[in-house]
């Protein structure tokens, strides 16, 4: 049990963090990698950052799962799970399959861009093992810093309390990493964008909320997804880049980050703000309005803000409106700065915005509900 400020958070705390750090890491350099250089080998330097997230994992919990089994002195065998005759806290577990999945990953990985092309989309059979993989590091961790947190008083759960919105941080990165195909600027005046964002954002921000008891929790969950994609926007850019594939509609001569990142900032702090005065309220009640606040804050900032990316006072360095990949056609309308529309006709419009509501309301009840059962994580 952590008690005092001279304890320390372990180092096997520091490495699964270190792990979920390494795989949003290489995620987003890989999208920058498809869209300024296009997919050379499978030894890119994305590549390794991505798969180092499996190797840290797997080093945590094998550390975690042989001590807690074979030393009958360590500190965690009383909160520890037994499975299959190992002995370990439930999150090394699971970062034990996470870090398994993300390996195996791999060598599909390359059998798949070999028998289907080079550039693929990001959401193939692949890429959602190794998503899957990665979540299942990102919920070991939150559970392993979850346990030591709830065990802990002091200074060190307040430390415990901030990794684990770190944690929860880069969860939120990596959910709207996976949604990239759904959220470019062109997207932002459809309904399906909304909907899109809702699906599991809100359970994520709203259950590490919960679990830390910050009082800033999810405003400060999303800075953190914030300062990585404004660093992303205005670093990658720094280091040159050109094209090994083709079609090439554009010269490319650096790499091309993805967009400035959804104003999530705004919306998280609105949730900070009404999350206190309705923590009485009924679950149904309190989930319904902070899913609709959500929704709601949400369109009112970044419908006007998608505006206003499409004109050139956006097409700079800050804003980076003006940053397009190699295969993107002059043509087309992201080209032109002009919205895609998925939705047919205002009714089709409607019911899908419904369907946003519905869903940012039902994310936002089980969010509540699991962070509420996070508070119990011992082991």
């Amino acid at each position: 049990m952590i008690t005092s400020s001279r304890d320390r958070i372990p180092w096997y705390l520091w490495c699964a963090a270190l792990a979920v750090t390494s795989a949003y890491l290489g995620g987003y350099w890989d999208i920058s990698w498809h869209r300024s250089i296009g997919r050379d080998s499978f030894w890119t330097a994305p590549h390794l950052a991505i798969y180092a997230c499996g190797i840290l994992g797997g080093i945590v919990a094998a550390y975690l799962i042989l001590n807690t089994t074979f030393n009958r002195d360590s500190a965690l065998r009383d909160a520890s799970v037994r499975i299959w005759g190992l002995r370990g806290p439930v999150g090394a577990f699971i970062c034990a399959w996470g870090g398994i999945a993300m390996l195996v990953s791999a060598p599909f990985d390359d059998w798949w861009h070999n028998a289907y092309g080079l550039d693929v989309r990001i959401l193939s059979p692949p890429h959602m093992v190794l998503a899957l993989g990665f979540f299942g590091i990102e919920l070991g961790t939150m559970l392993l810093v979850l346990a030591f947190m709830n065990r802990a008083a002091g200074r060190a759960r307040a430390a415990l309390e901030w990794l684990l919105l770190y944690v929860g941080g880069t969860a939120i990165c990596e959910s709207f990493l996976v949604k990239i195909e759904y959220s470019s600027r062109s997207d932002q005046h459809n309904a399906l964008f909304y909907v899109v964002i809702m699906i599991g954002m809100p359970v994520a921000m709203l259950a590490v909320a919960t679990a830390s008891g910050r009082r800033w929790a999810c405003t400060t969950q999303a800075l953190v997804y914030t300062v990585f994609n404004l660093l992303f926007l205005w670093i990658l850019p720094l280091f040159p880049a050109r094209p090994a594939l083709g079609p090439v509609y554009r010269e490319v001569t650096h790499f091309i980050p993805w967009e400035f990142p959804v104003l999530l900032v705004v919306p998280a702090f609105v949730l900070d703000l009404l999350r206190p005065p309705t923590a009485a309220w009924r679950p149904s009640l309190r989930a319904a309005v902070l899913g609709l606040a959500l929704l709601g804050s949400l369109i009112a900032v970044q419908w006007p803000f998608a505006n206003f990316m499409m004109t050139p006072a956006a097409r700079n360095w800050f804003f980076g409106a003006s940053y397009m990949d190699f295969a993107t056609p002059m043509t087309s309308l992201y080209a032109r700065a002009m919205f895609f529309y998925r939705e047919p006709d205002p009714a089709h419009f409607r019911l899908v915005m419904a369907i946003a509501m519905v869903t940012a309301c039902l994310m936002s009840w089980f969010g509540l509900k699991l962070g509420r059962a996070m508070t119990r994580v011992r082991r």
